[in-house]
């Protein structure tokens, strides 16, 4: 993987890294957002929330509020502006997105491919959805 300023940000076959290594360099890359801050923001619409969570998790444990559902082997088709299969929401580069997982890894990883998309405020929520889900915040059962 590349970064912006070409340094890249993985390992290669020579120099592997490990996954927490990578998620450390991946991470240095844009600033990640904790449960009040991506709440507050989705709230006043600066942000569109994006559950990358497979369906036996959201069936499991909730679904956060107003947050679009992709797949996360779907996501870069669903968020690409110039792409045949975007969603509508996906109106532009400058889409503030806040992308989360479960706990936090995942969405780490999904940021940073948004980045490569050119979406360079994408973000992910710090701890995930168990993290908004231990702040209190708005959840909606599903069982």
């Amino acid at each position: 993987m590349t970064t912006t300023d070409g340094t890249g940000t993985g390992g290669d076959a020579e120099h592997p890294v490990g996954i927490d290594e990578l998620l450390e360099r991946v991470r240095t890359g844009y600033e990640r957002v904790g449960p009040d801050a991506a709440f507050d923001a989705a709230r006043t619409g600066e942000v569109l929330l994006v559950d990358i969570r497979y369906a036996a998790l959201r069936e499991r444990d909730g679904l956060v509020p107003g947050a679009v559902i992709v797949e996360r082997n779907e996501l870069e088709w669903r968020l690409d502006p110039h792409g045949s299969h975007r969603l509508p929401e996906a109106t532009g580069h400058d889409l503030r997105v806040v992308v989360f997982c479960n706990e936090g890894y995942a969405s780490s990883l999904a940021a940073e491919s948004l980045h490569r998309l050119g979406l360079y405020r994408a973000t992910d929520l710090v701890g995930g959805f168990q993290a908004w889900k231990a702040a209190g915040l708005p959840v909606i059962a599903t069982a």
